[in-house]
């Protein structure tokens, strides 16, 4: 065979790979989907028995690796390929975007499937910190594919597309004896309202877009820092009267940039990952009363954040935990004593901004000046460790005898108002609502330099 017998076969053999699989979901057509056009190169394109493809290209000039499964079932091939990926992540600092779509390991192979699998998810494990791994579940994950969504930082489900469980649908059924629909087990509503997926896509077009939206947001690696944009309107006011919790959160962002994570877990708190005045942060807004939900959801974010160096913001107004029925009481408790330990610990950059209530846990855990580098309070906020309610009733009944409720509740809320606090040193400062959002940006510009050397 000479040299131009060679070059045909080459461009041949190019030409379908590029065409992708006839039958089963198109793994390439998707790849090319997410990555900016002409950027993807594939590594291992000649190992076409694994039942996916891999490489790298760019989002939005940013390198990204890529793995997508093909809808075939997972062999050990595969798992080369998929460990051969993640050393390159690991080692050149740049995300990694997983596609599965199998409904299990080949049978045939044995045992020695399942330890590959098990190598690939050990370096799974060993790169979360390191490097964001994001899942886009547009096909099934059953079985030990679902490991693929548990071990990512984000997943992103698409509706009537994504399954993900330890299971299929069949054994689960028959080992109830029940007939539930694979939707309803581990389809991309369940997954998003119990909290797995983080983000819902009505289509294929809708997740990849969204998946390029946190690759926008999110730092290569833990080495590196989110990349600095222009903000929208540094200076902007905030509408009085302000807004709060979900819609405050939105508003301080820079426009367009709030992106609200684990929607359809639904609880007292929100969490977003944004940008204000062009820094890529989190943003938690903590209202009401929260559960052991709710403390998980703010919890991840936090040691999220914590290991990319992004920096939390977090809006308060709330009475602090709820009273749940004695079941709940242990799970709350561990809960909670995680979200502490989660801000306790964490290293970067933490601001918050008590809106309204700050009571007991809620000040202890989101606000306190332990855990804040700084902390602003509006002048309608209250810090104390019970409602203005709870402390008429316990420590002035006497004078709720002659004295009427409301009277006594107005004293005891200026008795533990934003301006008694900022005198006792649990806040550094009162602020005009209207500023918050100019408060936030000098705040974030003045710890971007934030060493714990000290």
């Amino acid at each position: 065979m000479d040299f131009a017998e060679r070059m045909l076969k080459l461009n041949q053999r190019r030409d379908a790979l590029k065409q992708g699989k006839a039958d089963g979901p198109d793994a390439l057509a998707r790849v090319y989907g997410l990555l900016d056009p002409g950027s993807f190169i594939q590594t291992d394109a000649y190992r076409t028995g694994g039942h996916n493809v891999t490489g790298h290209g760019l989002i939005n000039a940013r390198p990204v690796y890529v793995a997508a499964q093909d809808g075939g079932a997972m062999t050990r091939e595969q798992a080369e390929k998929l460990l051969k990926l993640i050393g390159l992540a690991g080692s050149t600092g740049a995300p990694l975007v997983l596609m599965p779509d199998s409904r299990g390991t080949k049978v045939e192979e044995g045992a020695q499937v399942l330890a590959a699998f098990a190598d690939v998810f050990t370096g799974l494990s060993k790169l979360s910190g390191y490097c964001p791994i994001i899942t886009l579940l547009m096909g099934p994950a059953a079985g030990i594919a679902a490991q693929f969504v548990a071990l990512s930082d984000f997943t992103v489900a698409v509706e009537g597309k994504g399954y993900a469980a330890p299971f299929a649908p069949g054994v689960i059924n028959a080992v109830n004896g029940t007939d539930s629909k694979a939707e309803a087990l581990g389809g991309a509503g369940t997954l998003y309202a119990n909290g797995i997926a983080a983000l819902k896509a009505a289509d294929e077009d809708e997740g990849l877009a969204l998946v390029r939206t946190l690759i926008d947001l999110l730092p290569s690696s833990s080495y590196d820092h989110s990349p600095l944009e222009d903000g929208e309107q540094l200076n902007r006011l905030i509408a009085m009267p302000p807004n709060a919790g979900k819609e405050l959160a939105q508003e301080l962002c820079d426009a367009g940039t709030a992106l609200e994570l684990y929607a359809g877990l639904e609880t007292e708190a929100s969490v977003y990952l944004g940008r204000i005045g062009g820094y890529a942060c989190g943003v938690v807004a903590a209202s009401g009363r929260f559960d052991s939900a709710g403390c998980e959801k703010i919890t991840g974010l936090v040691k999220f954040c914590d290991a990319y160096d992004l920096p939390v913001v977090t809006l308060v107004d709330s009475e602090g935990l709820e009273v749940p029925e004695q079941k709940g009481l242990a799970s709350l408790m561990k809960a909670s004593g995680r979200l502490l330990s989660a801000y306790a610990q964490a290293t970067t950059p933490k601001i918050a901004v008590i809106t309204g209530n700050a009571v007991g846990a809620a000040y202890v855990s989101l606000a306190g000046k332990a855990l804040s580098d700084i902390s602003y309070a509006w002048p309608t906020a209250y810090v104390a460790p019970l409602s203005a309610d709870a402390a008429v009733q316990t420590f002035m009944l006497d004078e709720l005898r002659e004295r009427e409720r409301g009277e006594l509740n107005k004293k005891a809320f200026e008795q533990a108002d934003a301006f008694a606090a900022a005198e006792a040193g649990l806040v550094d400062d009162v602020i005009d609502p209207s500023e918050t959002r100019k408060h936030l940006i000098a705040a974030l510009e003045l710890l971007q330099t934030k060493s714990t050397v000290l």
